[in-house]
């Protein structure tokens, strides 16, 4: 079986970037469907970390579902991205 790649705004996953970078991410930068899922291209861990907080997730999926305190645009005003 071959490994999944992830989206780095919303972590959903899929079986190939070419599949992944097709579809429209619910968790886009530019708002709901205004754009395409973007491929994640660091490492695939058990273990996420914040590139603006430093905190840490279980899963990509889990840390984009959540808003960041230290995001560039300010609090509560972007969501948790992960760390390359």
């Amino acid at each position: 079986m071959s490994e999944q790649v992830y989206c780095k705004y919303c972590g959903t996953s899929a079986p190939n970037a070419r599949s992944l970078t097709a579809n429209a991410c619910i968790r886009h930068p530019d708002g709901p469907g205004r754009g395409k899922h973007a491929l994640y291209q660091g490492d695939t861990t058990g273990e996420y970390v914040c590139e603006f907080c430093g905190k840490t997730f279980p899963n990509i999926k889990s840390m984009t579902a959540n808003m960041c305190i230290r995001h560039p645009d300010g609090p509560g005003k972007g969501r948790h991205s992960p760390a390359l």
